[in-house]
This record gives structure tokens, C-alpha cells and sequence, in this order.
């Protein structure tokens, strides 16, 4: 699975990493819809250095279309609402 974190690079991240990326991204869905901007920007730090942590970074001269694109870590709160709602990015 190809991972792209705006502003980042993309990273080759395993399939069996996904049900862990998932749990932090529903933490974030949730965080968002209650409005809570810590927790919310916790959880994305999290989700970010998850994949940077057990994902491989994919060199910036290899094109690879991207399977999930996260946002960058600077998000806002208000922004988020339109990206974290529903299932999130990660599909259940």
C-alpha cells in the first residue's frame, strides 16, 4: 500500500499496518467530531509518525499513484472536519 503524507514524500507501508493506521484514524474522526483539538492533533502526529516509522519512503523521482493521501501535520481543526468525517481516510 502506498502512503502519501502531504508535503512529506510517499512510503510503502505494509497491509498488516493497516488495522493499526485504522484505530488511529478513527480516534481522529471522533476527536474532530467532538471538537477536540488536542486530542485531534495527537492522534494525527500519531498516524504520521506510524507510517514514517514502519513504512519504507518511496524516492521523489518514482511516480506511484498514492492508495491513501493523510494531510499534513499542521492541519487545522476546521479543515479537518471536511477530511476526518465518516469513515475517515482508512475504510472500516
Amino acid at each position: 500500500m502506498i502512503v502519501r503524507i502531504m508535503g512529506e514524500g510517499q512510503y510503502q507501508v505494509a497491509s498488516s499496518l493497516l488495522d493499526e493506521l485504522n484505530v488511529i484514524d478513527n480516534k481522529i474522526v471522533d476527536y474532530v467530531a467532538k471538537e477536540n483539538e488536542t486530542d485531534f492533533k495527537k492522534e494525527l502526529s500519531n498516524l504520521i509518525v506510524a507510517i514514517k516509522e514502519n513504512g519504507t519512503p518511496i524516492d521523489d523521482a518514482d511516480i506511484v499513484e498514492s492508495d491513501i493521501i493523510v494531510p499534513p501535520e499542521d492541519l487545522t481543526l476546521e479543515e479537518a472536519a471536511g477530511i476526518f468525517s465518516g469513515e475517515g481516510l482508512i475504510e472500516d
